[in-house]
């Protein structure tokens, strides 16, 4: 889990708790990118507006060094544009923070499955 504000890992954790386990929560980009490294998690749970290095640019890192942790973006920005940026890098999920109590778990159960889910409605400006 990578999310510079200071308490909300530790409510997504708590939000994840009964189906998930969370190996490691980091502050920043770079962070991130080293502890995936070497936590190898299943899923990596992202921000996007983080410092040293944004979540965007981190999981473009993740993807050149051959992770093969799958990437959700767990984010206040309800853009296409955002969602159309974190999907190229490879990510399987796009949930708004606003539905993390409905959505992520979702997200990560079919990103999982290789599969990509990105919250409504953002989801259905993507198929036109």
């Amino acid at each position: 889990m990578a999310d510079d504000h200071p308490r909300f890992p530790q409510l997504v954790a708590s939000l994840l708790g009964p189906s998930f386990e969370v190996v490691g929560q980091v502050a920043d980009g770079r962070s991130l990118c080293e502890a995936a490294g070497n936590l190898k998690p299943d899923v990596i749970v992202t921000d996007i507006s983080m410092p040293i290095l944004d979540g965007i640019a981190a999981a473009d890192e993740l993807k050149k060094s051959s992770s093969k942790s799958k990437i959700i973006f767990l984010t206040a920005h309800a853009d296409p544009d955002f969602v159309s940026a974190c999907l190229a890098t490879g990510a399987l999920g796009f949930v708004l923070k606003t539905r993390m109590a409905t959505d992520l778990v979702l997200a990560i159960r079919e990103a999982l499955l290789g599969r990509i889910f990105v919250s409504p409605p953002l989801g259905d400006t993507l198929r036109g």
